[in-house]
């Protein structure tokens, strides 16, 4: 998912002395390895792992570093990371596949196969087809709405019918915003259209014939698997192994966890237009269908392009065309890249959700095989990386400091405790907290989550989440007249970017 999204920035920094001391002939052999252990250290991820496939070869398949923080075990090609929104493209692809057997059309309504599906606007509504949904066009603002499903109780079909709950920001196909829940739809969709649950279906129709035996499909299943890395976050500039997120009320859009051998063999079928050996796995045109570009996204650096197709964003870079995605979800981030016309393949799984080692090594490697000069990439971006961090450590710091001034709030405490409503998440409950003038917020659709609140003078307080993903931020409450009317929640944006307005009752 994103939860992490990257839209494959292009770095143009030149670094003269790696450029002169490093044989691009030989970089993959000779200079990845120390590369990429130095980044792990950079970067302070504890563990990835890496598969570099190369025409119809793999050329590297390798872990590095640890499974978890503290725990001498070593990452290896069979270890499994969540791959979030990488899960994207076997979605995307598993319908292709269905519309290249003439079991549907991409340009059908989503109502034609799910009957109850249904956006806030009725002639949106019948419109939407299943290609708008594989391509983020609906009108959401990114991440719009994720709030609300992310770790959440509800299920999939609550998911689902919470979408026409959501105010889209934009009309109707007019810009591009990244929509999880319109990937669980399409998920949906293969359900009823083969009778078989999303995950069977993946797994029976790619997994299983391209022999990717150890991928899991649901987040739930990685918990039991023998073979795992531990998820990681940086809470307060430290870095902390957390619990596995429990995502598979969104399952079509993150929930799959795999390996660099398993990926591997996921890249060769593609770069192989869907072929093992002589077997055609993936029909051709499936593939070709998820690589046409549907909606721009935005310019690129080098005259190049970035749209997004069918589970895929598609760029352009040094005169070659990229077809690349990345996914994060709580405690990892991934990368997956094709270059076509070079017949090169590229993963890159991490156990940290807060790094960019996905993006910079990426570059790297595809500039050795592009024979252009050694550009460093993370150096730059490792130091913008840190300077955004410190930022945001002292804004918490200064916020974190002004609590400690005891400043009242504007109306008594006991006028801001109650029950909240918000349209599309639901209820949430505020009570007395263990301070004087504290609050405790509790999530009706988040069990285990709860936000502690700590005057900071007037009507707005410090909240910090149970759960270090979630963030902290200022939350205001609306006066009028002495009267609380409402609350504004905002998550971190790593979950949504937008806030929720909660009106008391």
């Amino acid at each position: 998912m994103k939860k992490f999204l990257l839209l494959f920035a292009f770095c143009i920094v030149f670094d003269g002395v790696y450029a002169q001391n490093v044989n691009r002939n030989k970089f993959i052999t000779d200079s990845l390895d120390n590369l990429i252990n130095r980044s792990l250290t950079n970067w302070r991820v504890p563990g990835a792992t890496v598969c570099i496939v190369k025409d119809g070869r793999i050329i590297l398949r390798k872990g590095y570093g640890i499974k978890e923080l503290g725990v001498a075990t070593k990452v290896d090609e069979n270890t499994l990371f969540m791959i979030g929104s990488n899960t994207k493209a076997f979605t995307a692809t598993a319908l292709a596949m269905l519309q290249a057997q003439g079991k549907l059309n991409l340009d059908d309504k989503v109502t034609k196969y799910i009957p109850e599906f249904k956006l806030d606007n009725k002639q949106v509504t019948d419109m939407v087809t299943l290609r708008d949904l594989l391509c983020h066009r609906i009108g959401f603002e990114t991440f719009q709405g994720d709030f609300t499903y992310w770790t959440s109780d509800l299920s999939r079909e609550q998911v689902m019918e919470r979408m026409s709950h959501v105010k889209p920001m934009y009309p109707f196909r007019s810009r591009w915003g990244y929509t999880n829940a319109a990937f669980l739809t399409a998920g949906e969709a293969i359900e009823r259209i083969t009778k078989k649950p999303w995950e069977q279906y993946i797994k029976e129709t790619i997994l299983a014939p391209l022999g990717m035996s150890s991928t899991a499909v649901l987040s739930k299943d990685l918990a039991t698997s023998f073979n795992k890395s531990a998820a990681h976050t940086m809470i307060d500039g430290r870095l902390a192994a957390i619990p596995y997120p429990q995502i598979d009320n969104l399952a079509p859009a993150g929930s799959m966890s795999s390996s660099a051998n398993d990926m591997c063999k996921w890249l060769l079928a593609l770069l192989a237009n869907g072929k093992v050996g002589p077997k055609e796995v993936i029909p051709a045109a499936a593939i070709r269908a998820t690589r046409q570009p549907q909606i721009l996204v935005g310019g690129g650096e080098d005259g190049g392009f970035s749209a997004y197709g069918l589970g895929w964003f598609l760029q352009g870079y040094s005169g070659h065309r990229v077809v690349m995605h990345t996914g994060g979800v709580n405690g990892f981030v991934s990368s997956v890249t094709l270059v076509p016309d070079q017949n090169l393949g590229i993963v890159i799984l991490t156990n940290t959700d807060q790094n960019n080692l996905i993006e910079t090594l990426n570059l790297d490697i595809i500039d050795a095989y592009l024979k252009q000069p050694f550009r460093n990439h993370g150096n730059t971006e490792l130091t913008e990386t840190k300077a955004r961090q410190q930022r945001t450590l002292q804004r918490e710091k200064a916020w974190r400091d002004s609590t400690l001034l005891n400043l009242r709030p504007a109306l008594s405490i006991n006028d801001y405790t109650g029950k909240y409503n918000n349209d599309l998440y639901g209820n949430i409950t505020i009570s007395k907290g263990e301070g004087v003038n504290d609050l405790e917020i509790r999530f009706e659709h988040h069990p285990k989550l709860f936000a502690k609140l700590q005057p900071l003078g007037g009507n707005r307080f410090f909240a910090t989440f149970s759960d270090a993903e979630f963030g902290r931020a200022v939350f205001p409450f609306t006066v009028q007249g002495n009267k609380v009317i409402s609350l504004q929640v905002k998550v971190a944006d790593f979950i949504e970017y937008t806030p929720y307005e909660f009106k008391k009752k």
